[in-house]
């Protein structure tokens, strides 16, 4: 690793001896990988080199290779890789994505602008640089602009994203109205897209308008039977207005109509299992287990059984393993948190921060009610897990 050219010398003259021209790009990249799994950076970075040599229009080697920079490089080698790349694969979006990030993690806004407009015109009415360009607006404060840029998205790409992103904007600047008109047109156009009418039911529940909230859970079950969370909203609506039996029944129709029935089980069950009484609590979340093999809200209900029992280390163990089963759930991470607040370290606690921060969960029947709330538009993964944490009871 010290002698860097007569690495080069070895790798450019050994590489192709004895594979044939088909298994190249697997056996390259393999042998790229495993030296970066053993510490050896130069000799997977010639290797690569090599590889974009005989295979410059291989995105999927610019992107190893990009990531082996973000890693191992400086700023500047991932940068002059990353503009290599797009000239050779100009239709690769990622690629042009992740040199935009990385002039604006730089805190180069201008640069990371020039790249997206780059981008656009190798990729006219690209959706996910269209939506980067908007996010880059708007982490920086350019709501107007960043406005604009949606508004012109929708007339030239106008996909469901695109509009639900629209809306989402609207939202978070207090343009409830605008917001509510976006949402009828785009549900004109996408009556099947199930976020459009959670975003429309969760306005008209913060409006008080619980009504109409309900006869928009009504046409969206309608028109997306499959969709557990819109179920699950219909059913907190129920629940809020007091009509417990009725918020029961929904959530029991799940499973009748939502086809995908693992996730409306795993509801069901974990509800089952505190309605019993504590000696029956045990039986109860085993017969789950078994009907639900080994679900991850299932497995951080049985966590929080044995945490009510003060059985610290058996529920620690069984947290564990609901974030190993699923880490995009964020119930877990927070009642995870919650537990090691309670029983654990700082040390513990940290911990679990720092998995859940590198995790980036995204689900959670309570993560996402917190996560989407428009008073937490602008937090950070570790301020919406203690706020889901403290939620919790």
């Amino acid at each position: 690793e010290g002698s860097v050219g007569t690495c080069q010398s070895i790798v450019k003259y050994t590489i192709g001896m004895g594979v044939e021209e088909q298994d190249k790009k697997a056996i390259w990249t393999e042998d790229a990988e495993s030296c970066i799994s053993h510490g050896s950076i130069e000799t997977a970075r010639v290797i690569y080199a090599q590889a974009l040599k005989a295979f410059p229009g291989k995105k999927s080697i610019w992107r190893r290779a990009a990531f082996l920079e973000k890693s191992h490089g400086t700023r500047e080698s991932l940068e002059e890789l990353l503009q290599r790349a797009v000239r050779f694969c100009p239709q690769a979006e990622v690629l042009w994505l992740m040199g935009a990030k990385e002039k604006w993690l730089a805190g180069d806004v201008d640069g990371a602008r020039f790249i997206l407009t780059e981008a656009f015109k190798a990729n006219p009415n690209s959706e996910q640089i269209w939506l980067a360009a908007v996010k880059l607006e708007a982490e920086n404060g350019e709501d107007e602009r960043a406005r604009m840029l949606l508004q012109k998205a929708r007339e030239q790409a106008g996909t469901e994203k695109v509009w639900m992103k629209s809306i989402v904007l609207e939202r978070q600047l207090g343009k409830i109205n605008e917001a509510l008109a976006m949402l009828d047109e785009a549900l004109a156009q996408y009556p099947t897209f199930d976020k459009l009418w959670m975003i429309k039911g969760q306005i008209e529940d913060e409006r008080g308008e619980l009504p109409t909230a309900r006869l928009t859970y009504t046409k969206a079950v309608k028109n997306c039977p499959k969709s557990i969370p819109l179920w699950i909203l219909a059913s907190r609506l129920e629940e809020k207005a007091g009509l417990l039996i009725k918020a029961r029944a929904t959530l029991e129709r799940v499973e009748l109509r939502g086809n995908n029935t693992s996730m409306a089980k795993a509801l069901l069950a974990k509800e089952a299992i505190f309605m019993e009484s504590r000696p029956q609590r045990k039986t109860k979340s085993v017969d789950a287990l078994k009907k639900c093999d080994n679900d991850p809200i299932v497995i951080a209900t049985v966590a929080r059984l044995f945490w009510a029992e003060r059985k610290v280390d058996k529920a620690r163990t069984w947290f564990e393993k609901a974030v190993k089963v699923d880490p995009d759930r964020g119930d877990s991470w927070a009642w995870y948190y919650k537990f090691e607040c309670q029983h654990g370290t700082e040390q513990q606690q940290q911990d679990v921060i720092s998995r859940c921060v590198s995790a980036e969960p995204h689900h959670g029947e309570q993560w996402q009610i917190v996560a989407k709330d428009m008073k937490n538009v602008g937090k950070n993964i570790e301020e919406i897990l203690k706020l889901v944490a403290q939620a919790l009871s």
